[in-house]
This record gives C-alpha cells, structure tokens and sequence, in this order.
C-alpha cells in the first residue's frame, strides 16, 4: 500500500514576457520553467538541484502559490492548486510552509521570537493567546530552543539558532509540504550537519515531505530521497537518488557530481570539464539547451530537443543517454 502525495506536479510551466528596446521589437519569452513533473510523499524528500538561474526558485513561487504556472497543474492533498477558488487556496497555503536561505533576513528583527511564530496562528487560526503561546513553546521544544528564547529578538542568536527558528516558524501551522530553499548554504560548515540532522529528525517525526532546492549536492546526498537535475528551466534527469548518484546518464549531472569533492578517492568520479558559460534564458540554444556545453554533442543535439524518456529507472532528456 502506498500513500496518498502530498504534492503532485504535472509539466509545470512558468513564461514570463521580456520586453525589448525599440518600437518595432517584440516581447520575447523568458522560459523559467518549461515542464516540471514531480510527486512527492509523506515521509519523502525530493531534491532539485542544479546553477543559479536554472529554475529551482521559481518551481518554489508555483507551489507555494505566490505565482500561477503559465502552464500545467498541481494537487495538494489531492486539491487542484491550479484552479481552485481563493477561500481553498488560503487552506492550501497553510499546507506548504518555506524555510528561506537566508536566517539572517528572512526574520523581522523588530520582533521577538514569540511574535514571530505565532504570527501565522493569528492570521490563521482562532486560538486564544494562552493557545497561541503554548504551541509555539512545544514547537520550539521540537526544533531545540529553550522557553527562555521566547522573548528575545533574532539578533541574538547565532545563525544556525535562527534558521531553528525559521524551521519553527514554518511548522506552525502543520503543514504537510515543507519547502527548504538553500537552507543551509548561508550557514558555517560546522552549523550545517545540526541543521540537517534536525530537518530529518523532524521529518521522521512528523512525517514531513520535503522540496529540497539546493545546489550542493553533498547535501543532497544526505538528506534526499529523490533528485530531480534542472537545467535552464527544464529537467534533465529525475530519479530515486541512489540511481543517480551511482551511475549519472545525463552529461549534466555527470560535471556535477565530478565537481563535488570526496574524501573517499573511491567514490571521486572522473573530473568533467563544463565547456563556455551557461546561456542566457533570454537567448538559449536550440536544440538540446545543453549541446554548446556537452562533449557527447552530435548534430541531432543542434535541431531537437530531447524529450525526458524513461532509461534505467530514471528520466533522462539527452539523446545519447544510452550509449553514455
């Protein structure tokens, strides 16, 4: 028997018109997200890594519901986020909560703990002060805060006391979704291992499903279930991440697991040189978006555009995935 997701996702598609200088110059399209398809359960991570600009953030801004897809559709719990009236998206949003990069400012230093996690009870829910402060003391109890950080402000705590906070803040309301977007990439190397070990503690715990952006993937190693490579907007390869990481098909994800330092000289794979700059989505190649880059390029790579098809347990949009 297996459970219900909690989110799914099918071929999402962000567009946003870039206008141009010059009366007589079109509006051309930015392709932010051109198709992303994904399901996630309870109890499961799903990682999405890839370079700046390759879309990670704006798949976040869809499933939290700041922005509509320009295309494509997801079910929360089973509820249509797409088309579902604005009472019903008040409820879905109180289901998918956002952990932010940055501890430092994603905090109002103007506010002391307390205020800051019962901020979402208030605009939520009806429970009386004494309510209010009781669940936020055994929510910090949870992510290891003591009630004398209760009144205090942001400032003084250390980061990674902070992003324990952010992560309190956002199980307030218990969601089901957790969005973690680079949560621990602002933070020491020594902070870093705490703050995963406490994502996954509560995960256990709680049976969180987690959508993990990062482009560490060291990190992503550790704490995901499942990996989903994105690059200028599309995804290029998608699968159970012990797959992935032990045998890469897509030549993307091969430079990116390569660049990812090992201590074991075992496990150090083959170093993959990345070819020129990552294009511009405001102009990118045709073709395979990554065929400017790749060393297995062939003329096919130039026209079409490879559509993601199952190999070996996973999905992977390249041409030559077989023979690589």
């Amino acid at each position: 028997m297996t459970n219900k997701p909690v989110i799914s996702a099918n071929s999402l598609k962000k567009y946003y018109p870039v206008k141009q200088s010059g009366f007589f110059k079109k509006d051309i399209l930015l392709k932010a997200l051109d198709g992303a398809s994904f399901i996630i359960e309870p109890g499961r991570t799903l990682a999405v890594v890839g370079e700046s600009g390759c879309g990670k953030s704006t798949l976040a801004r869809l499933v939290t519901m700041i922005e509509q897809p320009t295309s494509g559709e997801f079910h929360i719990s089973g509820i249509n986020a797409v088309t579902s009236g604005k009472v019903q998206k008040q409820t879905l949003r109180s289901k998918v909560q956002i952990v932010f990069q940055d501890p430092y400012g994603s905090l109002n230093p103007r506010k002391k703990v307390g205020d800051i996690l019962e901020e979402p009870l208030i605009i939520n829910t009806s429970l009386t002060k004494n309510q209010r402060r009781e669940k936020s003391l055994a929510i910090m109890e949870k992510v290891g805060l003591t009630p004398e950080q209760y009144s205090r402000y942001p400032h003084m705590f250390s980061g990674g006391q902070r992003q324990r906070i952010a992560v309190a803040r956002a199980l307030m309301l218990n969601p089901d979704l957790v969005i973690a977007d680079e949560p621990v990439s602002a933070l020491d190397v020594s902070v870093q291992a705490q703050a995963l070990n406490l994502l996954m503690d509560l995960q256990e715990e709680m049976n969180l499903a987690y959508l993990f952006i990062s482009h560490d993937l060291s990190v992503v190693r550790l704490i995901a279930h499942e990996v989903m490579v994105m690059y200028l907007g599309r995804v290029v390869e998608q699968g159970e991440k012990n797959t992935i990481f032990d045998k890469p098909l897509h030549p993307y994800t091969m430079a990116l697991l390569a660049a990812t330092p090992h201590v074991n000289i075992k496990s150090r794979q083959k170093r993959i040189r990345l070819k020129g700059e990552l294009p511009s989505p405001l102009n990118p190649p045709p073709g395979c978006t990554f065929h400017r880059r790749c060393a297995y390029m062939t003329d096919i790579c130039k026209q079409v555009s490879p559509d993601p098809r199952q190999i070996e347990n996973r999905m992977v949009a390249c041409h030559h995935a077989e023979k690589i």
